[in-house]
């Protein structure tokens, strides 16, 4: 059988967290500032003229053909499938079959990429009441996605909503958890919200709003680039 290729856990979210990914932007249908993406068989970056900042991820297919390829792969396989419950198997299955994503406790649902379609998001509920032992989470854009489906997220789901969609305006409309990028620790405490350093606030029902500071590679004099720098300076 043919599976997704998975991964497990990195330095900031510990190795007890499985990682299903798909490719940056490609997957992006609803993302309004960010979006960046990366050519499949060229592997040049495809910018957003609109973004505010870059794409940590698309970054990441740009300096690694590898990681392009895994997720393209997954990409490819999720597509051939024609209903919401084969591509449910397909999750589960490859989320079984290596004993490190199948013990781990956490499923973190794209560090790359996001819900593309309906059917795609609604798999993942199948997958999350099939897998009671798990805690999924997930930051997502797809937010029209989410608020068709708002009374059937099971309790082990947990979603965010990432600000900078096509759909903001969901955010408030249906009281939606939210997550946004600050550009300094002095911009998160302006706004009251505390900074998430390793992904915990995701599955804490408690949080409603939390911010991510930025970081990664940003476009050379932007404003984005200039807090990441201003950032390392501070932490020398």
């Amino acid at each position: 059988m043919n599976l997704l290729k998975l991964g497990v856990g990195n330095a900031k979210l510990g190795k007890n967290v499985a990682i299903v990914d798909l490719p940056a932007g490609h997957t992006c249908c609803q993302s309004r500032d960010c979006g960046d993406k990366v050519d499949r068989l060229t592997g040049k970056l495809i910018a957003n003229p609109h973004a505010k900042f870059r794409c940590f991820s698309a970054v990441s297919e740009l300096i690694s053909k590898a990681a392009r390829l895994k997720r393209w792969h997954n990409f490819d396989l999720i597509k051939k499938l024609k209903t919401k419950e084969q591509i449910a198997k397909l999750l589960i299955n490859s989320l079984k079959a290596n004993k490190d994503t199948n013990k781990a406790e956490l499923v973190r649902i794209h560090t790359s990429g996001d819900f593309f379609s309906q059917m795609y998001f609604d798999a993942w509920l199948i997958v999350a009441r099939a897998m009671p032992e798990k805690i999924f989470y997930a930051y997502t854009k797809s937010l029209k996605f989410w608020v068709a489906r708002l009374n059937e997220i099971p309790e082990n789901l947990h979603l965010i909503a990432s600000s900078g969609s096509k759909h903001d305006e969901l955010i408030k409309e249906f009281k939606l958890k939210t997550v946004e990028v600050v550009y300094s620790v002095e911009e998160a405490e302006k706004k009251k919200l505390e900074i998430d350093h390793d992904d915990s606030h995701c599955y804490n029902r408690r949080v409603k709003k939390f911010a991510l500071l930025i970081h990664g590679t940003q476009l050379a004099g932007s404003e984005a680039m200039k807090a990441v720098m201003k950032g390392r300076e501070v932490n020398v």
